[in-house]
């Protein structure tokens, strides 16, 4: 059995939603000091929807491809969805990550919780 699987090598290639959003609603940034992976996720949000999400990452390929993918995920959805997605669903929908790249998924799932922080303390009436 390969070590990754066709999605996970899929969005470590061609990764999806690469980039900064200049004029961000919210910003976060995560690291792990371990590994070495930084990651930074980039939203645009407006009434409640996710407009656009972008990422920088630095690390391995399951760190890029864990940011790619969270991004697709949160991408369209409302805010409240956004804030459920959890690491695990991040792996599913990569068909898996070894277990030892777990952490990466965990990475991107705390980036956008805290860009949705950074959202609500810019703008603390979305929060109703």
């Amino acid at each position: 059995m390969a070590l990754y699987s066709e999605k996970v090598m899929d969005h470590f290639r061609n990764p999806r939603n690469v980039g900064v959003i200049e004029d961000a609603d919210g910003v976060g940034e995560v690291g792990n000091a371990k590994c070495g992976d930084i990651m930074k996720m980039y939203l645009k949000i407006q009434d409640g929807i996710i407009t656009d999400a972008k990422f920088e990452t630095f690390g391995c390929g399951s760190a890029i491809a864990s940011s790619s993918m969270a991004t697709e995920l949160i991408k369209g959805k409302p805010v409240s969805q956004a804030l459920e997605l959890t690491n695990k669903a991040v792996v599913e929908a990569l068909d898996g990550l070894p277990a030892h790249k777990i952490h990466c998924s965990v990475l991107a799932e705390e980036a956008i919780k805290n860009a949705l922080d950074d959202y609500y303390s810019r703008h603390p009436e979305s929060k109703n």
